[in-house]
C-alpha cells in the first residue's frame, strides 16, 4: 500500500493536498515552498527506480485499476510531465499566495495518472480529476473575463469526460467482461471495422474524447478562450498538461489512424492566419500551440515508429519552449498589466533578460539548428515524406514558416523591438527569471544532442527516452540549408511586409474564432427553438383549456339535473326501450347465424 501511495500521480496530488491543509503557523511559507519543489523531484526520483513493465493494480467494486503502467510510450511523458511541474512551481512563486503552485502540482498529478493509466476506467477517473483542477487555474485570477473563460472551459473538458465514459460503456456492452476488455490499448481496430456496432460507435466517442482536449479544428476554441485569460503561472501549467496528454492517449490509441493525418495537417495551418491579426501575444501563443499540436496529431496519423517518436519528441520539447514563451509572456503581463502587441514595444531596455530568453523560445518553436524543434519536427516531415506524402510534407512546410511568422518573430519584436512605446518597468522576479533560464536550457539541449552524438560519439540521451530505437541524423547538410533558407525567406517576408505598410496592423479588436458559432449563433437559435417552444406550450394550454371549458359545457347541458339524461323517466318508457334493444339484439343474433 505504501508503493501504491508513493506512485508518482498519487504522491503529487495527496502531497500538494496535505501541504494546502497544513496549518502555516506550523509550515512557513518558506519550507512550504521548498517542499513543493521537493515533491516533483522526489516523485521523479522513484519513477526513475522503476522499470519498464512495471505496474500497480488495486481492486475496486470488482474492477481491476492499474494506475501505474510503464512502458516506453508512457515513460517519457511521466519525465516531461515532472520538469514542467518543478518548472512551473519555481515560476509561480513569483505570486505570495500558495494556491496557485499548490494547485499547479496537483494538476500535473492528476495527469501523470492519465499517461500512467493502464485500463479505461482509471484513465476516465484522472481525466476528469484533471478538469476540474485545471479550470481551478483559470478562475485563479478572479476577473470577470476569467470566471466565463473558465466556466467555458470546464463545460468542453466535461463534454470531453461524457463521451468517454459513453464509449467506455458501450466497449464494455459490446465486448462483455472478458479478462483484459477496460485495458487502455490500441483501438484503431474498433474504429476502422466498418460497422455500426457498439464497438465501433465506442472507439469513435472515445477518440472525439481525445480530439476535444487536443484542440481538433472546430473543437479548439476552449484553448484559445481560457489560456490566455489565467494568471502568468496558470498559463504555463496549462500549456504543459491538458493538450499533452490528450496527444500522449491518441498515440496510444489510435497510432496510425488515417484520419489523424487530414485533421493535423488542418491543424497546423488554420491557425497561422488567425495569429497573423491578434493582437493579444498570449492568444498569439494560444494559436500557435493548436499549430504545434497539429504535427504530434500528423506524426500520430502516419503511425511509423519515426513518426511516433516525432510526435512524442515533439510532445516533450513543446512542452518546454512553449512553457518558456507563455512564462515571458508572464512575464510581461506581470509587470505591464497587459501583453497587447498595439501597446507593447521597446521593453528590451526593461526586460533584457526576458528578452534574451524568449528568443531563445522562439528560436526553439521555430526549428532553428541548434535548438529543439530543429531536432523534433524534422522527425515528423521525414517521415511524412518516407510514406510519399508529398502533399502533407507541403502543409507542412507552411506550417513551418507560418510558426517562425508569429511566435518567432512577431512575439519578440511586438513586445520587446517594435516601436518604443514608453513603458519602463521592472525585470521579472527571479522566480521567473530561473524557470525560464531552466525551460532555455532544456530547450537548447534538445537541439544539441543530436550534434553531440554526431561529433563526439556520445548516445543521446533525448532520443533513447523515445518509444522505439532511433535511427535518423538530423545535422544533414540537406536540412540544415532546407531549414535555414525557410527561416531566411519567411525573415525577410516579414521585414518585406512591414517596410512596406502591408503587415496587417496590430489593432485592440476581437477576432471572431469557431467559439462564434455556439457562442452567438448557437445562443440565438437556443434562444429561437426556447421561444417556439414556450409559445407552443402557452397556445397548448390555452387550447386545451378552451377543449375542457367546452366539453365541462356539453356534459353539464346533457347530463346535470335539466339535462335530456339528466331527468327522471317515466317506468313504461324505460320498459319500452329495452324491449326495442332486446328485439334489435336478437335479430343482429340470428341474422349472423344464417
Amino acid at each position: 500500500m505504501a508503493d501504491f501511495l508513493l506512485s508518482p500521480p498519487l504522491l503529487l496530488m495527496l502531497g500538494s493536498v496535505a501541504l494546502a491543509a497544513a496549518p502555516r503557523n506550523v509550515l512557513p511559507w518558506t519550507v512550504l515552498r521548498a517542499l513543493l519543489l521537493a515533491l516533483p523531484v522526489y516523485s521523479l526520483w522513484r519513477f526513475w527506480g522503476l522499470d519498464l513493465g512495471d505496474y500497480a493494480q488495486f481492486e475496486l467494486f470488482g474492477q481491476t485499476l492499474t494506475l501505474v503502467r510503464i512502458d516506453p510510450l508512457s515513460r517519457i511523458f511521466v519525465v516531461i510531465f515532472h520538469l514542467a511541474a518543478l518548472i512551473g512551481s519555481i515560476y509561480s512563486f513569483y505570486v505570495k499566495d500558495n494556491f496557485q503552485p499548490l494547485v499547479g502540482v496537483f494538476y500535473a498529478g492528476s495527469a501523470l495518472g492519465v499517461v500512467l493509466a493502464g485500463d479505461l476506467w482509471s484513465l476516465f477517473l484522472f481525466w476528469e480529476v484533471a478538469a476540474v483542477s485545471s479550470a481551478l487555474l483559470v478562475w485563479v485570477r478572479r476577473s470577470g473575463r476569467a470566471a466565463g473563460a473558465g466556466l467555458r472551459y470546464l463545460g468542453m473538458q466535461m463534454v470531453s469526460g461524457v463521451l468517454l465514459l459513453a464509449g467506455i460503456v458501450l466497449l464494455r456492452h459490446e465486448v462483455g467482461a472478458a479478462p483484459g476488455w477496460a485495458e487502455f490499448r490500441n483501438l484503431t481496430g474498433f474504429l476502422e471495422d466498418g460497422g455500426l456496432g457498439f464497438s465501433n460507435l465506442a472507439a469513435t466517442l472515445i477518440f472525439l474524447a481525445f480530439g476535444l482536449k487536443a484542440a481538433f479544428p472546430l473543437l479548439h476554441s476552449w484553448l484559445i478562450d481560457a489560456y490566455p485569460e489565467s494568471t502568468p503561472a496558470g498559463a504555463v501549467f496549462l500549456s504543459a498538461f491538458t493538450t499533452k496528454f490528450a496527444i500522449y492517449a491518441l498515440a496510444r490509441a489510435f497510432p496510425g489512424q488515417s484520419e489523424l493525418i487530414w485533421i493535423g495537417a488542418l491543424m497546423t495551418a488554420f491557425p497561422i492566419f488567425f495569429a497573423v491579426i491578434e493582437n493579444d501575444l498570449r492568444r498569439v501563443l494560444a494559436y500557435s500551440m493548436t499549430n504545434q499540436l497539429g504535427f504530434m496529431v500528423v506524426g500520430i496519423g502516419i503511425g511509423t515508429e519515426l513518426a511516433i517518436n516525432g510526435a512524442v519528441a515533439h510532445a516533450f520539447a513543446d512542452i518546454l519552449f512553449k512553457g518558456l514563451l507563455f512564462m515571458a509572456m508572464g512575464a510581461v503581463l506581470y509587470r505591464v498589466g497587459h501583453v497587447n502587441g498595439s501597446d507593447l514595444g521597446g521593453l528590451y531596455k526593461s526586460m533584457p533578460i526576458t528578452t534574451g530568453l524568449c528568443i531563445i523560445g522562439a528560436a526553439s518553436i521555430s526549428a532553428f539548428p541548434l535548438f529543439s524543434a530543429f531536432a523534433t519536427k524534422s522527425l515528423i516531415m521525414s517521415a511524412a515524406v518516407y510514406k510519399e506524402y508529398f502533399w502533407l510534407w507541403l502543409v507542412l512546410l507552411f506550417a513551418s514558416a507560418g510558426v517562425f511568422h508569429h511566435a518567432g518573430i512577431k512575439i519578440p519584436f511586438f513586445a520587446f523591438f517594435h516601436h518604443d512605446s514608453g513603458i519602463r518597468c521592472k525585470e521579472a522576479p527571479r522566480s521567473m527569471i530561473v524557470a525560464m533560464v531552466l525551460a532555455a536550457a532544456a530547450s537548447m539541449a534538445i537541439g544539441l544532442f543530436p550534434l553531440a552524438e554526431m561529433w563526439l560519439g556520445v548516445a543521446n540521451p533525448f532520443y533513447e527516452l523515445l518509444p522505439y530505437p532511433v535511427d535518423y541524423e538530423v545535422y544533414t547538410k540537406t536540412h540544415v540549408i532546407t531549414q535555414s533558407q525557410l527561416l531566411f525567406f519567411s525573415a525577410l517576408a516579414f521585414a518585406t511586409l512591414m517596410r512596406t505598410g502591408l503587415y496587417p496592423p496590430e489593432l485592440r479588436s476581437v477576432n471572431l474564432d469557431a467559439d462564434w458559432l455556439y457562442r452567438r449563433v448557437g445562443l440565438r437559435i437556443w434562444d429561437g427553438v426556447a421561444t417556439a417552444f414556450v409559445t407552443i406550450h402557452r397556445a397548448g394550454y390555452a387550447a386545451a383549456g378552451r377543449l375542457t371549458g367546452a366539453a365541462l359545457e356539453t356534459a353539464q347541458r346533457h347530463l346535470g339535473p335539466q339535462g335530456f339524461l339528466g331527468r327522471s323517466w317515466l317506468t313504461a318508457s324505460m320498459a319500452l326501450w329495452v324491449a326495442v334493444l332486446l328485439a334489435a339484439y336478437l335479430v343482429v343474433f340470428y341474422w349472423r347465424l344464417g
